[in-house]
């Protein structure tokens, strides 16, 4: 006998399976984060690229008979009791690669291994669980901020006006008070007094947009790695800012010995040559931020990236000087630093003296803490 119309288990099977396909999808990047963020194909494919996630496949429960030691007839003794363990297999994985089941070397293994698929996920789709708890941090309405677009706004309700802003609710709640107030029940005749009309005014709102100013290190110590982790960290600072605030610019600044502003595209392209002198971006950054950016409108935050490689120790004091007074306008500061050795640069050593929290250090040593380094930045807190 073949399944009926009423048989809904066999309709909702399909929809129920693809949402524990997404939920185990979810949970794959949730634990490979870090690797998956720093996918190389995201930053070469501008953003476009279909990132493979490693899933474990899941079976369906079914029971198993011990064709070996058991007759296969199912019903047992009847000596079971819940939840006692009728057997337990090996996990995968346990034991040494290449023996046997009695340990001799030089023999297959007889475990069986876990079935693992590479599910594939959209850069979209994955921008949703990294931004998940994302936030500016420190982010303020200001007293003096910008002026947005005008929008109407709902002011008063009159007696009079044009029927397209006739409010039909206010209008039955007046006709059914009328008649009560005669002795009748229910909707009457209709009166001009009955009619309730919504009354709109222009209304210009203060917003506190945010300004962010991207530095990156374009100086020859900038190796390949280096390069490539400053890269993914601002590319997805970038794409976060973009899709989750409606009121952000963004100035990007690279340098060397020297700094200057450049567009986008230049930014994220420009090789590495030349020496270093960090405190020329800063120096920058407070001239934009002068020239563009009034502290009572603007929520500012200036990033930077670097190797911690300087001038010299005048520099860097330098730098701490131009870091106090980039606090000083700005509602968090940040410096990352990108290190293969894990050591702690001079450059690094001389911003320990500046002591305020809203100076966040991001140092990273290897491109799975590119996500740490995110998390750490945009905290959201105040």
């Amino acid at each position: 006998m073949g399944p009926t119309q009423s048989d809904w288990s066999l309709q909702r099977k399909g929809p129920a399976d693809q949402a524990r396909h997404e939920a185990k999808v979810r949970e794959a990047i949730r634990e490979h984060i870090g690797e998956v963020v720093a996918d190389p194909a995201i930053i070469s494919g501008g953003g476009k690229a279909i990132v493979r996630v490693p899933v474990q496949t899941l079976k369906e429960y079914r029971f198993r008979y011990d064709e070996e030691h058991q007759p296969q007839v199912g019903q047992g003794d009847g000596q079971t009791r819940v939840g006692q363990v009728l057997a337990q297999g090996r996990a995968p994985g346990d034991g040494l690669a290449g023996q046997g089941p009695g340990g001799g070397p030089g023999q297959a293994g007889q475990e069986p291994g876990q079935d693992v698929l590479e599910a594939e996920v959209s850069v979209d789709d994955l921008a949703e669980i990294v931004f998940a708890d994302l936030a500016l941090p420190g982010l303020q309405r200001k007293a003096g901020g910008r002026l947005v677009a005008p929008h109407l706004q709902r002011s008063s309700i009159r007696q009079t006006g044009p029927l397209s802003t006739l409010d039909k609710r206010r209008s039955l709640v007046a006709n059914l008070r009328r008649h009560a107030r005669a002795g009748l029940d229910g909707v009457g005749e209709w009166s001009q007094a009955d009619l309730r009309f919504r009354a709109y005014r222009d209304r210009q709102d203060r917003r506190a947009a945010a300004a962010v100013i991207a530095m990156r290190d374009v100086s020859g110590s900038m190796g390949e790695m280096k390069k490539y982790i400053t890269r993914s960290f601002f590319f997805w600072m970038v794409r976060f800012l973009r899709s989750c605030y409606d009121d952000v610019r963004l100035v990007f600044i690279a340098h060397h010995v020297d700094a200057r502003e450049v567009d986008e595209d230049t930014f994220f392209q420009l090789g590495e040559s030349g020496g270093t002198r960090v405190s020329s971006a800063y120096e920058l950054a407070l001239e934009v931020i002068g020239r563009r950016f009034p502290v009572e409108e603007w929520n500012i935050y200036p990033v930077h990236f670097s190797d911690g490689d300087n001038w010299g120790d005048a520099d860097n004091r330098r730098c701490v000087e131009l870091a106090r007074r980039l606090l000083g306008v700005s509602q968090a500061m940040g410096y990352g630093e990108i290190n293969d050795g894990g050591y702690q640069s001079p450059l690094m050593t001389a911003f320990a003296e500046i002591g305020d929290p809203r100076f966040i250090a991001l140092p990273i040593h290897d491109k799975r803490e590119v996500y740490g380094a995110l998390q750490r930045f945009f905290h959201g807190e105040a």
